[in-house]
């Protein structure tokens, strides 16, 4: 039986994950999301690292499980408390002492987007519903309005303090559909960085809430 601990993304809600859990605990596995002050400008991936290392105690086994943003979060936790595997879901892959606000211009993300959104056919500029929302359901969007806030700035300028990648299995999972990351550039920043060619999976970028069944079958069969 593994552990699965699992990181949301910007906004820190663990919420995000509430699609997949029940599904990993079914299957007979342990499983807890990490709510994350996302809101909090006191706040930054140290605070981060602690709240996730917390949830993991002294659980064997550990996979981490990165959504978006706690990309930045998984390398420092798993340099600190030998988790056995780390999968990457349409994460931020981050170089060693890079910033998250740093990070969009080093992988040249806005150009990335912009030439999807071109070839796509929806809009270049940002918005929550095109980006974010337009592969999940209507019902799950509008049940995870409450639980939504926005990421303070402080993450953004707070270095990922680590040295090099943990010794670990490391996976990177990829929606086929993410607007926010496309596909070609996922796939570019994860050969770049980690040398790793992402496994893909139908959906956008909140995958853990368009594709649950596809996301938890994936981590059941790692």
């Amino acid at each position: 039986m593994s552990a699965f601990v699992l990181v949301p993304g910007a906004g820190g809600s663990a919420w995000y994950w509430s699609r997949v859990v029940p599904l990993l605990q079914e299957a007979g596995h342990d499983a807890v999301a990490v709510d994350l002050p996302g809101d909090d400008e006191n706040a930054g991936l140290p605070e981060y690292a602690r709240l996730v290392e917390a949830a993991i105690g002294g659980r064997p086994d550990v996979v981490l499980v990165a959504q978006s943003l706690g990309g930045f979060t998984a390398p420092m936790v798993g340099a600190r408390t030998g988790v056995a595997e780390i999968v990457l879901v349409n994460a931020m892959i981050p170089n060693p002492g890079e910033t998250p606000g740093t990070w969009w211009d080093n992988t040249g993300w806005e150009d990335a987007r912009k030439r999807a959104a071109a070839a796509g056919g929806y809009g270049e500029e940002f918005d929550v519903n095109e980006y974010f929302l337009h592969d999940v359901s209507p019902e799950v969007a509008a049940e995870g309005e409450p639980h939504q806030r926005p990421e303070a700035n402080a993450v953004f300028a707070s270095s990922c303090d680590f040295v090099e990648w943990p010794a670990v299995p490391i996976r990177v999972l990829s929606g086929a559909g993410d607007r926010f990351f496309p596909l070609e550039f996922q796939q570019r920043v994860a050969r770049d960085r980690l040398g790793l060619e992402p496994d893909v999976l139908p959906g956008g970028h909140l995958l853990g809430l368009s594709n649950p069944v596809g996301v938890a079958d994936y981590l059941l069969h790692l």
